[in-house]
């Protein structure tokens, strides 16, 4: 036997640290026990969990369209625009302010055509006509609206449900809620389509308050998906393994001392994952397992759709694998952001993406994922019915769209309306805090239940608001 175990306390200070964590051990048991007896049945802080309500949905993949498409050229026609174009808008919108402070700019009309789609007849413009194919899958929603009036806020807001920083990705909050289903991969995984920062950086797949375990990780394609990952040249396997066992060993030894620092726990299981994931990471990105059809359907053959077309492809073979929550990041950097020359802008970040996200909605349908797997389109805001520089739209964040499809979602429909031009949510508006609350509710999750306690207060992933857009199954559930 260890004598160091029978060891005394030599002094009072130290007699209460020893005993202090045994008491703090048996509340926190019986707080598991009482207050979450889900989370008492899980073990360790990525287990499985049962959710709060029956699940439509597995897995989300989140298209963040990064800088803000404009709506009014898209999925939301206004011929107000054409009547009203080059005139200043007029006095009954009341104040109106814009980041940029454009609100005196004549309005710009849209030089789209566009068309009915489906069978549902949704107005979908040219500049997606490979999505346009998919209208019956999409539910588009109108009336979304924020509080972020530019890129930093707005962008924060949609990832976290704040225009401060320091609060948990949406991401996070459900790999804390229900964890994960693969032991070999990340619960949560980031694509970006440039090296560019996307704006805020890392914060925006931070976990926040929460554990660091639950924070995202961001992955690139190629044999290494994450920089290091793969064994040393010269290293065995069980060389490897040695290693990361007795890095773990020291790590645990300095956290039992510092229960506090959630961080270094974040880090023995990150070494523990990047062990796993060395054989089946690459698996995950290798994309030369696939058909030459499945690579057509994604637009791979064509170096304007290859990028973004890789990242669908990604994303796809990620929540097949049992993948929580997945973010691809379009116009890494706020390139969706058009001041000026939007149709330049658009048309050019339209043609990247659209052949990709028609190939990743057909291919997830092909595959019977799509009704587990819920997919999300748009960005932190849409763009003004008002002109900017003569050619281009300012932020919008009272009135603009986002699409969702697959994971319990009716498509061919049309939810919430803007005004005429296009400018404010005028009906069933839908706030960011709604609009989490849905995807949350869509994975099972109540938005209200979903509680962290953090400096002894209960934190929500939705700051104490929103309520799920149920209605958006067509079940009125």
């Amino acid at each position: 036997m260890n004598s160091d175990h029978l060891r005394p306390a030599r002094s009072r200070r130290e007699f209460l640290c020893q005993s202090g964590g045994g008491f703090g051990a048996l509340a926190l048991t019986h707080l598991l026990a009482s207050e979450n007896p889900v989370r008492a049945e899980a073990t360790g802080p990525l287990a499985a969990r049962r959710p709060h309500l029956r699940p439509r949905a597995k897995s989300v993949i989140f298209l963040f369209m990064e800088g803000g498409p404009s709506h009014l050229d898209t999925f939301d026609p206004k011929p107000a625009l054409e009547k009203l174009a080059g005139q200043p808008i007029p006095d009954s919108f009341g104040q109106v302010i814009t980041a940029m402070g454009e609100f005196k700019s004549p309005i710009l009309a849209s030089q789209r055509s566009w068309k009915q789609h489906g069978q549902s007849g949704l107005w979908i413009s040219d500049w997606l006509p490979h999505v346009a194919g998919c209208a019956d899958d999409l539910a588009v929603i109108r009336s979304c609206w924020a509080d972020g009036i530019n890129h930093s806020t707005g962008v924060c807001q949609m990832n976290t449900g704040s225009i401060l920083a320091g609060r948990p990705s949406l991401g996070s909050w459900v790999t804390y809620g229900l964890g994960t289903e693969n032991e070999n991969l990340p619960a949560f995984v980031v694509l970006q389509d440039t090296p560019a920062q996307v704006i805020n950086g890392p914060r925006n797949w931070g976990s926040g308050f929460l554990p660091a375990v639950y924070q995202g990780v961001r992955m690139q394609g190629g044999s290494e998906p994450i920089p290091h990952l793969n064994t040393p040249e010269g290293i065995t396997e069980r060389q490897q393994d040695g290693k990361v066992s007795f890095l773990n060993q020291l790590n645990r030894k300095f956290a039992g001392a510092h229960p506090e620092q959630s961080e270094l726990e974040a880090r023995i299981a990150s070494y523990e994952l990047a062990f796993r994931m060395q054989a089946e990471a690459p698996d995950a990105v290798d994309l030369s397992r696939e058909t030459a059809a499945t690579r057509r359907l994604y637009g791979l053959d064509n170096a304007e759709t290859s990028t973004f077309g890789r990242m669908c492809l990604q994303a796809r073979r990620l929540v097949e694998r049992g993948v929580r929550f997945v973010q691809l990041y379009s116009g890494a950097g706020s390139r969706w952001d058009a001041h000026e020359n939007l149709e330049k802008n658009h048309g050019s970040l339209f043609r990247q993406t659209d052949q990709p996200i028609a190939g990743l909605l057909r291919d997830l349908k092909s595959r019977g994922l799509l009704e587990d797997t819920l997919v999300v389109w748009g960005g932190e805001f849409g763009r003004t019915p008002m002109s900017e520089k003569g050619t281009g739209r300012d932020h919008n964040p009272t009135g603009f769209t986002m699409w969702m499809a697959g994971g319990g979602v009716q498509g061919g429909q049309v939810i919430g309306t803007t005004d005429e031009v296009g400018l404010h949510a005028v009906e069933d508006r839908l706030h960011v805090h709604d609009l989490h609350a849905t995807i949350l509710w869509l994975l099972g999750l109540d938005n209200m239940d979903l509680v962290y306690k953090h400096k002894g207060r209960p934190e929500r992933p939705t700051l104490n608001e929103g309520d799920a857009y149920q209605k958006i199954t067509g079940t009125h559930a």
